[in-house]
């Protein structure tokens, strides 16, 4: 196995292994605040907008931890900086 073939094995592995675990924690992150949400909505019912605002202003920054594993996976496919190099090198 040359040195290009397991920089691309290497990149899609690690690809997959990113998006993966990246999207595991805000997952369970955003599935935990939400009980914690429709308990707290549960037991005051007044403050439902107030709860709710909140929910999704902290969802939305959970999801950005696995928007940016998505954004580094696609990187490490696409336009990964050491496929370049080793093309480079096994070109000339």
């Amino acid at each position: 196995m040359d040195s290009l073939t397991l920089v691309a094995v290497v990149s899609i592995f690690t690809a997959g292994l990113c998006i993966g675990m990246g999207a595991t924690g805000p997952a369970l992150g955003e599935g935990r605040a939400l009980a914690q949400a429709l308990s707290s909505i549960a037991q005051q019912p007044d403050e439902t907008n107030t709860i709710t605002r909140t929910l999704f202003v902290g969802m939305a920054m959970v999801e950005s931890t696995a928007i940016y594993c998505f954004v580094v996976a696609m990187i490490l496919i696409f336009a990964n900086p050491f496929w370049n190099y080793f093309l480079s090198k096994a070109g000339g």
